[in-house]
């Protein structure tokens, strides 16, 4: 096992896959851990069929060849959801680098015209844009974020665990998620790059957790505690899990949201696929410290918010874009 295993930690979750599992006090003290640390570690024996994310990544490479003038009659720009193409260049997750060089296809769930949300038109609720000429992509999409869901909501479960909390705390929050699943090119790294050229500058995610399946060429990095830079390298059979930055506002800073960021180094030259699955709570879920993180006679670190408006203020901060304000 490569240094980079040993400080990105390799968490099993067999046993511990349902409330109340044989192993789940265990896998908890290892998620503690690892959140207190970097904020990243793998999962193996997730419950995630190989056939169903394998069958992603085929998607993936389908939307991705499809033609420009779908993508761009596509452009997530286009839709009040956010959900579409993106073209090369389009994001610049570090202000201090050049735009990413990766293009990229949004969806999210499929929540129906009638619930609530969609009709107040809250960021991530509503349709989604899908082309035609891939007719199978809806229900694709929809089977792999009800796995991710699954196991995020999992996760979360065992995050409570870890911060001695009950097993189902955190479960009220995720009656009407905020998810957004995203396929994602990075072409290969220029050889005439310099030092501002990422395929996705250093960044933290926005949301509580990333469930990151990354193709078999590497290139995410991820910024430890004390700066230093390490790859997080493929593992057959393993998601990639990060924790965003909620996570630090619900924990009063005990878990951390660390940097990291890509560079498609691949020496054949070809391109590198990842398809990470962004869980986000409730959009009115209230993001503050929970019980027995804040020391007596302090105030909290990072003051309340809700997890819709937490969102909102990033998509500003990163596209430029207002959102809508909840009702």
């Amino acid at each position: 096992m490569n240094g980079a295993h040993m400080v990105i930690p390799v968490i099993d979750l067999h046993d511990a896959l349902a409330p109340g599992g044989p192993r789940s006090a265990e896998v908890a003290a290892q998620l503690r851990a690892a959140a207190m640390a970097s904020g990243f570690f793998y999962v193996r024996r997730h419950g995630v069929p190989a056939a169903l994310v394998q069958r992603q990544f085929g998607l993936a490479q389908q939307l991705l060849d499809l033609p420009l003038s779908t993508r761009q009659a596509l452009d997530m720009r286009h839709s009040p959801t956010m959900r579409g193409f993106e073209n090369l260049g389009a994001q610049t997750l570090d202000a201090a680098a050049r735009p990413d060089l990766k293009e990229s296809f949004y969806c999210g769930m499929a929540y129906p015209d009638s619930h609530p949300y969609v009709r107040a038109g809250y960021q991530t609720y509503g349709g989604n844009q899908w082309p035609a000429e891939l007719p199978d992509a809806p229900a694709a999409c929809e089977a792999y974020i009800q796995a991710m869901l699954a196991l995020s909501r999992r996760l979360m479960q065992l995050m409570a665990l870890s911060l001695d909390l009950p097993e189902g705390y955190f479960d009220g929050t995720s009656e009407s998620p905020m998810v957004t699943l995203r396929m994602i090119r990075y072409p290969a790294h220029p050889a005439d790059a310099d030092a501002r050229t990422f395929g996705a500058g250093a960044h933290t995610d926005w949301g509580a957790l990333t469930i990151l399946a990354q193709d078999g060429h590497g290139g995410l990095e991820v910024c430890m505690p004390e700066g230093r830079w390490v790859p997080a390298t493929p593992m057959d059979g393993c998601f990639v899990v990060n924790l965003g930055d909620m996570i630090p506002r619900w924990t009063n800073g005990r878990y951390h949201s660390n940097p990291h960021r890509v560079r498609n180094m691949h020496s054949g030259g070809a391109p590198r696929y990842s398809i990470p699955f962004f869980y986000e709570p409730d959009y009115f879920a209230r993001i503050e410290p929970v019980p027995g993180t804040v020391p007596a006679g302090q105030a909290p670190r990072h003051a309340p918010c809700t997890a819709g408006e937490h969102l909102r203020e990033m998509y500003l901060k990163t596209y430029g874009l207002p959102q809508k304000e909840p009702a």
